[in-house]
């Protein structure tokens, strides 16, 4: 039985392989990029000295449970610190960015940034009509 021919898997058939991957992002870290651990970092990221547990939870607007384990996971993966204090006989948890913690999360936003920059500049390349006024590649039209 005869080998059956490869089929191009790309949905463009025009792409070009020297921008295989190109939209891969492989900087945007699985831990860092669920939604509520974003805004943990981000919030510790504005707040260098550390927030206590109850500040981070109203900021976050998440409850005592979720951020525990949100804030498990960031610690486990080297991101965040934990402080004990006592704030006259009441315990207290503080939480702060590691130092590897400020550097990974400065780099995933420059990894965001780069995701922004290019859907952006798509937009702006499919906002140009081409000789016709029309805005679709040449000899595509809409189904």
């Amino acid at each position: 039985m005869a080998a059956k021919p490869k089929r191009n898997s790309s949905k463009n058939p025009t792409a070009s392989p020297s921008i295989a991957g190109r939209f891969s992002y492989d900087g945007l870290d699985r831990v860092m990029h669920e939604r509520a651990r974003l805004g943990i970092l981000a919030s510790l990221a504005a707040n260098s000295g550390g927030l206590l547990f109850n500040d981070l939870k109203q900021l976050c607007a998440l409850t005592d449970g979720n951020l525990s384990r949100h804030l498990a996971v960031l610690c486990d993966a080297g991101l965040v610190e934990i402080w004990k204090g006592t704030s006259g006989t009441r315990p207290q948890t503080m939480y702060r960015l590691t130092a590897t913690g400020r550097q990974r999360f400065a780099e995933y936003i420059a990894e965001l940034e780069k995701v922004v920059a290019d859907a952006q500049a798509d937009q702006r390349a499919e906002a140009r009509p081409d000789a016709a006024g029309q805005n679709f590649s040449q000899g595509w039209s809409p189904a």
